[in-house]
């Protein structure tokens, strides 16, 4: 047996048993609703500051898109002026031919004429130049658009992370308020099964007992009292009064039982004596 194999698997194994721990740690600190609060607002502050970051990259887009159209508008405003120019030096070049031909000169003279020459070279700058300024406007005007549907599209992006940023709020609170309930539930269901293990079952079948130890005591405390006995005598007064009222009301109705052969036996002796005297003959 390689006593270096023995040991590297030794190793091995007390590596995945710190891992396990680490694990299992881990698993109790993410369980714990404060933490996975915090875990949340982590991810949520990073969602946050990616939307930012794009955001200013989008801003960037609009400050170029916008440079762009300024630009093309001082453009246009340099190509109506050129046109402007163009437009005077060709009716100062047909003024001087005119005035030339008046004068009998040549179509040759009248090209080597100085002011020809000067109007002519003038056109040709300001049309030259004109062509310059409009072919950069129309590409300027391409990028415009261009940024358009560009700057259109990351606008949609930023309002759906937007989005999804309220949704994961949402989704943190609702997800927050399930740990808790379920905890709570567990906690619950631990105690009333007698498993928890943080000693509130204990302290619940102790407050039960303190509860019946509380109401012997209190019943033994009115037995010795008397209080028992006392029930029991006001119980027998309420009787016996009830009982002698109804009596005597009886009696005066006439209905009293027994009354009747009373008097009857009362009666009796007289008659006796009456039947005795009379029955007595003369001597």
């Amino acid at each position: 047996m390689n006593p270096l194999a023995a040991i590297w698997r030794y190793v091995k194994s007390f590596l995945y048993l710190i891992t396990g721990q680490i694990d299992k740690s881990r698993r109790v600190l993410d369980s714990n609703p404060n933490v996975m609060k915090a875990k949340f607002d982590d991810i949520i502050k990073g969602k946050v500051d990616q939307i930012h970051t794009y955001k200013q990259a989008v801003a960037t887009l609009i400050a170029q898109q916008e440079k762009k159209m300024a630009k093309v508008k001082s453009l246009t405003e340099e190509v109506q002026k050129l046109e402007n120019l163009k437009a005077g030096a060709l009716a100062m070049a047909k003024q001087t031919v005119a005035k030339l031909q008046g004068e009998g000169k040549t179509k040759e003279e009248v090209h080597a004429n100085a002011d020809y020459k000067k109007c002519l070279t003038a056109y040709n700058d300001f049309a030259a130049t004109l062509t310059e300024k409009q072919d950069h406007i129309k590409d300027l005007e391409n990028d415009i658009s261009e940024y358009d549907g560009s700057i259109a599209n990351h606008k949609i992006n930023l309002q759906q992370l937007q989005r999804d940023i309220e949704k994961l709020k949402s989704e943190a609170a609702d997800a927050v308020a399930d740990v808790i309930t379920a905890k709570e539930e567990r906690d619950l269901s631990d105690m009333l099964n007698g498993i928890s293990k943080d000693g509130m079952a204990k302290e619940l079948q102790d407050m039960r007992d303190l509860r019946h130890e509380m109401r012997a005591e209190a019943r033994v405390s009115r037995e010795m009292a008397g209080t028992d006995s006392k029930q029991q005598e006001a119980q027998f007064l309420e009787y016996a009064r009830s009982n002698t009222a109804s009596d005597e009301f009886d009696s005066l109705l006439g209905m009293a039982e027994g009354k009747e052969g009373a008097e009857t036996s009362a009666s009796e002796p007289e008659e006796v004596e009456k039947t005795g005297s009379d029955g007595i003959l003369p001597e």
